[in-house]
């Protein structure tokens, strides 16, 4: 991996986990917040860049592999999965770490891909269910 890779010239160009859809990412700055920006096809969504070092420090205390569980916004996390956990009150920001209104959720699709691809992070990569943990 290069090391301007990340960039919007240079996107990390990753996979879902169950390797059905392709979609890129980069670090970007959006008033003033460190961000990540998600391509999904003519779908950009975005995540708050501190996500990345809470989701491994909480990932690590857990200890073991954790569900995935993503999910759309407008749809209910399922309790115990990643998704629930970029979603609740009781992670680091308090809340969502998605920051597009309307297209907050699949925090459990697109951002463990990433955790993996800089080594953070191991992932299976099953038609569903997949699961993740710290390296």
């Amino acid at each position: 991996m290069s090391k301007d890779a990340g960039t919007k010239e240079n996107p990390w160009q990753l996979t879902t986990p169950p390797g059905t859809s392709s979609y890129e990412m980069y670090k970007d700055v959006k008033d003033g917040k460190d961000v990540i920006v998600c391509v999904v096809g003519k779908t950009t969504l975005l995540y708050d860049y501190r996500c990345l070092q809470d989701l491994h420090a909480m990932l690590k205390k857990h200890g073991d592999w954790m569900e995935l569980g993503s999910a759309d916004e407008q749809k209910p996390a399922k309790e115990g999965t990643v998704e629930a956990w970029g979603r609740s009150e009781k992670n680091p920001v308090k809340g969502w770490y998605g920051l597009k209104k309307g297209l907050r959720g699949r925090f459990g699709m697109y951002i463990p891909p990433l955790m993996e691809k800089l080594a953070l992070a191991e992932l299976t990569h099953e038609a569903k269910g997949n699961k993740m943990r710290a390296k």
